[in-house]
């Protein structure tokens, strides 16, 4: 019962904290938008039926029944369609009877008097500005929370105390899984190493990384070593001599090396038998920025190649084929993985949290990223609109021609239907994949 309730706990955990992001992101569109006198209809967190809503001055504040995103409705998104410009007639095609549409809703929202107060009638930069500011919220709460995982609990790293001590030594080509008791003993057990020392030096060379003590043991077989430990605060002095043994040789990204047959590639190494433990160390507010940017490059990378992400999403659906632990996930994913690692009593509460906090600040990431998708109805789709329209009015001014004004990016609503039917399909197809074959931590 308890797991269960820890399980859901994260869910809720999680879900709270999309929903802050979600308004955050919105109040970044809101506040420049009311700076700039642009009037806003609505501010709401979800889409759908309103559950509840309220209103202050001339701005509607609430939630809605489907709690996967946000708006802010602003006065004149669409600038009206050019004296002399074809209108809606019933000879009117589908498509364009959609953008008429768009425009004549966009109209709706522009009072009698206020047409100053317009998103299409402000300077550019100002249009940017506002549609930047949801990204760059995502961005802040990434960053805190990034600071708060890295400064605050810190990363794991490998420590120089022994975290575990084998009872005998197992060549690494050998089938056998477990010691037996005709085995001998492994160097470090024999010695009377036991976890929780912390090494302190070797053959009175003292030790400051686990690799340093890591190499001096693989390259002295045979060659009976002095370690001095810290036991409980106090220095203890033992003797091991590492045994020769086989090992797997690992390339930079952590895998086993293979030759030319495809075999796995060995070395006889001196071994004790011992392991490091893993501890936390809080990192400098310099490593924020940079763990920032490579979770966002991360995820452009994802975006870049997400044709072929969600190919591998569906044919890891609908068949035996595995999923990618780094490929895209839908919400539901999100909330499976942070109940599986909150009802994981044997990890400690601070990693769960710390955990936590990082899931939230990497979903920020991919918000911020994703948001600037240079598509309708994203934000980037308006930030293109936008620098296009500079572009045409720099150049215009450049060879003295007459303001082409604003750019029509109502003419671009069929498109917009279409990435959002993009988009619901892929969410409904990564629903369906966290589903019946989920992303674990496990």
């Amino acid at each position: 019962m308890e797991t269960v309730l820890l399980y859901i706990l994260g869910i809720v955990i999680v879900a709270i904290g999309l929903a802050v992001s979600i308004a955050l992101h919105e109040l970044g569109h809101l506040v420049p938008a009311k700076l700039f006198g642009v009037r806003v209809g609505q501010y709401m967190i979800g889409f759908g039926p309103t559950l509840w809503s309220r209103k202050r001055g001339e701005t509607e504040y609430g939630f809605k029944a489907i709690p996967l995103g946000g708006y802010i409705s602003m006065a004149g998104m669409y600038p009206p369609a050019k004296e002399g410009g074809r209108g809606r007639t019933a000879s009117t095609g589908f498509f364009q009877t959609m953008v008429q549409d768009a425009r004549t809703t966009s109209a709706d929202t522009v009072r009698d008097g206020e047409e100053h107060r317009t998103f299409y009638g402000l300077a550019v930069w100002k249009r940017i500005i506002i549609m930047c500011g949801g990204p760059f919220m995502n961005l802040v709460i990434a960053v805190i929370l990034f600071a708060v995982v890295l400064s605050g609990f810190g990363v794991q790293q490998v420590s120089t105390t022994i975290g575990s001590v084998s009872e005998c030594l197992l060549p690494a080509t050998s089938t056998q899984k477990s010691c037996t008791a005709s085995d001998p003993k492994a160097p470090g057990a024999a010695a009377g190493i036991r976890p929780g020392d912390r090494l302190v030096s070797i053959d009175g060379t003292p030790v400051t990384s686990w690799a340093e003590a890591s190499s001096v043991i693989q390259k002295s077989p045979s060659k009976e070593l002095t370690i001095v430990v810290n036991r409980d605060g106090t220095p203890e002095t033992v003797t091991a001599t590492p045994a020769l043994t086989q090992r797997y040789v690992y390339d930079a990204d952590g895998k086993i090396e293979k030759d030319a047959q495809g075999d796995p590639v060995t070395q006889e190494v001196g071994m004790l038998g011992i392991t490091a433990a893993y501890e936390y160390v809080p990192q400098p507010l310099t490593a924020v920025l940079p763990a920032v940017g490579a979770n966002i490059t991360a995820v452009a990378n994802i975006i870049l190649h997400l044709p072929q992400r969600m190919v591998d999403v569906w044919n890891a659906a609908f068949s035996s084929q595995a999923r990618d632990p780094n490929g895209p996930i839908s919400v539901v994913g999100v909330g499976r993985i942070a109940g599986e690692v909150t009802s994981i009593n044997t990890i400690p509460f601070a990693d769960r949290a710390a955990y936590l906090i990082g899931l939230v600040g990497s979903v920020n990431i991919a918000l911020l990223v994703f948001n600037l998708i240079p598509l309708m109805p994203l934000d980037g789709g308006h930030i293109a609109g936008a620098l296009w329209e500079g572009i045409r009015r720099f150049f215009a001014k450049l060879f003295k021609r007459r303001d082409p004004g604003p750019v029509d990016i109502a003419k671009l609503v069929p498109l917009t239907f279409a990435v959002v039917i993009l988009l619901g399909a892929m969410s409904l197809l990564l629903i369906y994949a966290d589903i019946v074959k989920p992303i674990t931590v496990l």
